[in-house]
């Protein structure tokens, strides 16, 4: 069993599987179905995948994949933007190697590399900024993709860019923050969610606080946890705990890492250089405040500004169904492409392409359970 070989004491957790599974029989006779749970992380999903757990739980507790995917949630709209860029005479593209392959209209950076343009993968922001430093005759454009644990990172990459004089050097940043973003998906109604696993990195800047609203105002339960295989048993375990005593409060379970008020240097770097405003997420649309746009004291270092860029609007690839897995509202093998035209050799949406994805991770890890 792929779980207990993960786990450093097998009897231990096996033990603590058990556990588990009888408040998950206990929840199921009190809902009457399984309890659904999503896990808001692209990270929890790999992990989930990657032990095996998701079947282990088969029948007594479904697990969903939530809208924490940072290349996922990219609008199409910006992929067609970041492809444009690209194309621009004299500008070369940073970028997390994740963006390269994500599909767009007619192309992607990885095609568009492949033509002649200048795309550089980097691994941080700081690679970004030392690339524009050693190429001055060169303007530098990183894409900023990520939610609150990579955003300040970008921050501090613009202000050492302004501090130093750097002029060739801008960021465009469709930066997203989480908590928007689940309140527009608890809103929308579309699915019976029973309890949230939220990202202990996010929740490490913002504060777990930042997530008291789930409860507060919607009656469902959510976890912070970490991404070892017994945080996140230990996550499903204390969901099922309060759904058993209806306890709808939001608890850290991260506590060695996440403070109820959050990391503040961060959170202060972050509002030195973004301000919040309405973002396009895939699957989910416009949502008011989700998106941390770069402040017009530092607009020399926006890419929006500097290149005169609009905002685009783009349909979905035809029979990509990413927008519904990301609400939670689908499993990938619910969607008539996966596995057969969309691969991660050949993929149709960026689910299948991120190594945050739910459908690459189901692709990799539960194509076999599925066939089963």
């Amino acid at each position: 069993m792929k779980v207990l070989e993960r786990l450093n004491d097998p009897e231990l957790g096996q033990r603590m599987l058990k556990l588990v599974r009888e408040k998950a029989v206990r929840a199921a006779d009190r809902l009457g179905r399984p309890a659904v749970l999503m896990e808001v992380c692209g990270t929890h999903t790999t992990a989930i995948s990657r032990s095996g757990l998701r079947s282990l739980f088969q029948g007594l507790v479904e697990l969903r994949s939530g809208p924490g995917c940072p290349v996922c949630v990219t609008a199409a709209g910006d992929i067609e933007t970041m492809i444009g860029l690209s194309r621009i005479p004299g500008v070369t593209v940073a970028t997390f190697g994740d963006m390269l392959r994500v599909p767009g209209r007619d192309s992607s950076l990885e095609r568009e590399r492949a033509a002649g343009a200048r795309i550089k993968i980097v691994y941080s922001p700081a690679d970004a900024l030392e690339l524009a430093k050693n190429n001055p005759a060169a303007e530098v454009v990183f894409l900023g993709v990520g939610f609150e644990t990579t955003a300040p990172l970008v921050a501090l990459s613009i202000k050492q860019a302004r501090d130093t004089g750097l002029n060739n050097f801008t960021v465009y940043s469709v930066h997203k923050i989480m908590p928007p973003a689940l309140r527009s998906l608890l809103d929308s109604g579309g699915i019976n969610v029973d309890g949230l696993i939220l990202p202990g990195h996010v929740c490490a800047v913002t504060g777990s606080e930042s997530f008291r609203f789930i409860g507060e105002d919607y009656g469902i339960p959510a976890i912070v946890t970490g991404f070892t295989l017994v945080d996140i048993i230990d996550s499903v375990n204390a969901l099922l705990n309060k759904i058993l005593s209806a306890d709808s409060a939001t608890s850290n379970n991260y506590r060695w890492v996440v403070k109820q008020e959050g990391n503040g240097e961060a959170r202060r770097v972050l509002e030195e250089c973004f301000y919040t405003g309405a973002a396009a997420w895939r699957g989910l649309g416009i949502i008011k405040d989700s998106g941390l746009m770069i402040k017009e004291e530092l607009s020399s270092y926006d890419a929006r500004n500097k290149f005169g860029l609009a905002a685009s609007i783009c349909d979905e690839p035809p029979g990509c169904r990413c927008g519904e897995l990301l609400r939670g509202l689908i499993v990938p093998t619910d969607c008539g492409l996966f596995g057969c035209r969309c691969t991660p050799t050949l993929p149709v949406g960026p689910c299948m392409v991120s190594s945050e994805g739910a459908c690459a991770a189901y692709y990799r890890y539960e194509r076999g359970e599925v066939a089963k």
